[in-house]
């Protein structure tokens, strides 16, 4: 007598694969796109008393040098000089990917400096809310750099995309999946400006501004890449903290 197997579901729908939550760039590409601007935000942290609200690596690398300022520039120091090394290395490769860093560079220019006459069109036009920005908060170039390299890191990368591969592998179908990621990582994103001891006051209007900016940068995360999302937000933001 032939016994009937029993049916196993898979875990992730049918449609595209799980890592396509990742959207269509090269992500290692980006991650050593990022570098130099990650590197000068590192650096630049350890001579002021500033520092990204989501970033972790500074503070837990601080506590484990025992706040040494010394050995923190040292470990840095030996990063950049490996990634100087590692270019020199594959400088004659078609696939290099720093050959495509200046257009890159200036697709996400473009972008940082459309993306705050976009926001604040939804915002009055569709939205019938008066946008506005809470003082201080990011307001030089290496806090800029650090909002770039951090907050994409987490909020992008990890929340974004990490939390519809979650949902992906929860049976949810990929459009559902990354749509609800995009609203989910965005309000978080703008939430934390608000959260902790050097939180800003809560706004409404800035709540919706910093929430609307988050969808644009997973946009372009999703459909461009995630370096450049991190130099969209880092010119932005030197765009709105230091320059305007």
């Amino acid at each position: 007598m032939t016994t009937a197997r029993p049916t196993v579901r898979p875990l992730v729908r049918s449609g595209p694969p799980i890592h396509a939550v990742l959207g269509h760039g090269d992500l290692a590409a980006s991650l050593i796109a990022i570098f130099p601007l990650f590197i000068i935000y590192e650096i630049g942290v350890a001579f002021t008393p500033a520092m990204n609200g989501v970033d972790f690596v500074s503070r837990n690398l601080f506590a484990l040098v025992d706040y040494s300022r010394k050995d923190y520039l040292l470990i840095h120091g030996s990063l950049a000089l490996a990634f100087l090394i590692y270019l020199f290395v594959v400088r004659r490769q078609a696939s290099h990917p720093l050959r495509r860093f200046l257009p890159m560079l200036a697709e996400s220019t473009v972008y940082a400096l459309a993306l705050g006459a976009l926001i604040v069109f939804v915002m009055r036009k569709l939205l019938g809310i008066e946008p506005a920005l809470a003082a201080g908060g990011l307001d030089n170039v290496l806090m800029s750099f650090g909002a770039g390299v951090h907050e994409e890191l987490v909020f992008r990368l990890g929340v974004c995309a990490g939390g519809a591969a979650i949902l992906r592998v929860l049976g949810a179908r990929h459009t559902i999946a990354v749509g609800a990621a995009f609203l989910i990582s965005s309000a978080l994103f703008s939430a934390a400006h608000h959260i902790g001891p050097m939180g800003e006051p809560w706004a409404f209007p800035v709540f919706v501004y910093r929430t609307i900016a988050g969808l644009l940068f997973a946009t372009i995360f999703y459909y461009r890449s995630l370096a450049h999302a991190a130099y969209t937000h880092a010119l932005y933001d030197v765009w709105v903290m230091v320059i305007r």
